[in-house]
């Protein structure tokens, strides 16, 4: 029980801790829980994985599925999977915490350190997860002392039952006993696969989960935990400022320098899951899953009871709101030239001057010459009716050509028609 000694040194700072919980989480002055030593089956299970009891441990939880992931280093320095626990329960609904008592269990990345164990809680046994981390009071998020404890209980924690804690509690002390200064803690709305990105690909949080899905991709890949920071009021993994800056979640992030290999692994994973997704969404219909007040592992279904916090809310199930995916606007069809004939039909018609027989005959003009000149245009001024009509240019497009066709000006006017007069006509001038 080599973590012992040095976790008795922190008793008193986290007892002080757990007394400020936001869960209600007080203190149990008779307690020796945190005392208690590794089981034989635990350590057995070390062993199998390659591990021992004193090298560090990562955490990952999963609201959704309600399960919590305890991983253990191995002697090569990746992380291996030790036991995965059914989550007994969690409240509020998918996404992230964002104020004092909306009962949200909060998502993000999030550091443990021994100062914020409390071996004398009211449930059983508790650690404080370290809510709001940097980027939370960025983002503006209120609230704090979000626990994972025991009692099966929660407003806003990782509630386990108290054999879980227990176990769950001893193994982070024996790794901070080990000399590990913080333990990683991953917390998830559900687990980042294909399919859950799929279905809730339309949820107003995607942005921020695909942000969660980064880091989750860097453990997957390296199986190593992630250096976590925030810039730009978002998460960057495994990434460092340049030499003499530092990294401010609400501030514009720097060109930043990171694992370039490291780094493209982790894009091709991104790039088969969107693929993928991609393949998925074409048959998986969007949604919005609405709780009563969070859940809780189907391991438990059969054990509900008085112990469990609000049971009422678990009878039940979460509801589904299908959602409908955004319709893109079709651009308007290109507009097509008008054809000839087209064009034709909109030209002006006039109608020719009215023709006068009687005013024809006194003129000494014949019927058949008047009919075929052009209507005489009407004369707004004398200068304007004795200047000379300019010969029309050429048509040198079909068109152009076409539209020829309508000018009088542009074909010569026919021979007159010779008739047989009625009286002697007069003799032509010179």
């Amino acid at each position: 029980m080599t973590g012992l000694p040095k976790f008795a040194a922190w008793a008193a700072t986290a007892a002080l801790t757990g007394a400020l919980a936001g869960c209600g989480d007080g203190l149990d002055h008779s307690s020796q829980r945190a005392y208690q030593p590794l089981s034989s089956e635990m350590q057995a299970l070390m062993t199998e994985k390659g591990a021992q009891p004193s090298s560090p441990i990562l955490i990952r939880a999963y609201k959704k599925e309600a399960e919590l992931e305890i991983w253990k280093m191995r002697s090569d320095g990746q992380y291996t999977l030790l036991k995965t626990y059914p989550m007994c329960r969690w409240s509020g609904q998918l996404g992230p915490k964002t104020r004092e008592g909306d009962r949200q269990v909060p998502e993000g990345f999030y550091n443990i350190t021994p100062g914020q164990m409390n071996p004398q809680s009211a449930y059983y046994l508790s650690f404080n997860v370290g809510y709001p981390n940097a980027l939370d009071r960025a983002l503006g998020h209120k609230g704090g002392s979000i626990m994972v404890h025991g009692a099966c209980s929660s407003a806003g924690c990782f509630s386990m039952t108290d054999k879980q804690i227990a176990e769950i509690y001893t193994i982070a002390r024996e790794a901070f006993g080990g000399g590990q200064r913080a333990i990683q803690m991953q917390s998830f709305p559900f687990r980042m696969t294909a399919q859950n990105l799929a279905k809730h690909r339309l949820d107003p949080n995607m942005a921020f989960w695909k942000n969660l899905k980064e880091g989750s991709d860097y453990f997957e890949v390296t199986k190593q935990e992630p250096r976590v920071a925030a810039c730009g009021r978002h998460y960057v993994f495994d990434a460092q400022a340049p030499e003499g800056q530092t990294l401010d979640a609400a501030a514009p992030c720097p060109v930043l320098k990171e694992d370039g290999d490291v780094k493209a692994r982790v894009a091709e994973k991104e790039q088969i899951d969107a693929r993928r997704v991609a393949e998925l969404s074409k048959t998986i219909k969007p949604v919005r899953v609405l709780y009563a007040d969070g859940g809780q592992n189907p391991h438990f279904a059969s054990q509900r009871g008085e112990d469990v916090s609000r049971p009422d809310a678990l009878v039940q199930a979460p509801t589904e709101i299908a959602l409908d995916e955004p319709v893109a606007s079709k651009p308007a069809p290109a507009a097509h030239p008008a054809s000839p004939k087209a064009m034709m039909a909109k030209l002006p018609h006039p109608k020719p001057a009215p023709f006068n027989v009687a005013h024809a005959k006194a003129a000494g003009q014949s019927v058949a010459a008047r009919a075929v000149e052009p209507a005489a245009a009407p004369v707004s001024s004398t200068v304007a009716a004795l200047a000379p009509i300019p010969e029309p240019t050429p048509p040198t497009s079909s068109i152009g050509r076409l539209l020829s066709k309508l000018d009088p000006r542009s074909k010569p006017a026919p021979a007159p028609m010779q008739l047989a007069p009625t009286a002697p006509a007069p003799a032509a001038e010179e």
